[in-house]
C-alpha cells in the first residue's frame, strides 16, 4: 500500500527546509569535502582525492562538524545560498540534484533506509582518499570516479 504523502525533499523547497530535513537530505559522501580545482577558462571542476584536513579519510566522516567552517577556512558550508548554483557539488549530491529538479538516488538513505547503502553504491570517499598533509601538488591527484 502507498503512502499518500509524498516525502518532505518532493513538496519542501530546499529554502523552506527544517535544519533537520536539511541535514536529512546530506547522504554523508564526503564528496564534497575533497580538495578541487577549477579551470579557470572553462569553470569546470576538477575533483581530487586530496581529503580536507578535518575529513577522515578511512571512513569519510568530518572530524569536527559541528565547528568545520571556523577551523577550515575554504570550507563551504551547505546551506540554500551556497548550493543556489550548485555546479561545484557531485552530480550524485542530494542538494545539487533536487536544485537541478532531479530525485534522489536510489541509493540515497532517505530512500533505502539504510546509511550504508551509500558505501554499498561506492559512493562514498571512505577509503579512496588521502590526507592534504600527504599530498604535495593537487594536480598529481585529479580522479574521474566524481562527476
Amino acid at each position: 500500500m502507498n503512502n499518500p504523502q509524498a516525502p518532505f525533499w518532493e513538496t519542501t523547497p530546499l529554502d523552506a527546509m527544517s535544519s533537520v530535513q536539511w541535514e536529512a537530505l546530506c547522504d554523508r559522501c564526503g564528496k564534497c569535502c575533497l580538495e578541487k580545482l577549477e579551470e579557470e577558462e572553462t569553470g569546470r571542476i576538477f575533483y581530487t582525492n586530496v581529503a580536507c584536513k578535518l575529513l577522515d579519510p578511512a571512513t569519510g566522516a568530518c572530524g569536527d562538524y559541528p565547528h568545520r567552517s571556523r577551523l577550515v577556512h575554504d570550507c563551504i558550508e551547505l546551506t540554500p545560498a551556497t548550493v543556489a548554483n550548485p555546479r561545484w557539488l557531485p552530480t550524485t549530491c542530494a542538494y545539487r540534484r533536487l536544485r537541478e529538479g532531479r530525485s534522489l538516488p536510489r541509493w540515497h538513505p532517505l530512500l533505502s533506509g539504510d546509511p550504508i547503502s551509500v558505501s554499498r553504491a561506492g559512493q562514498c570517499v571512505a577509503g579512496r582518499v588521502i590526507p592534504a598533509a600527504e599530498a604535495g601538488p593537487l594536480v598529481h591527484h585529479l580522479i574521474d570516479w566524481i562527476e
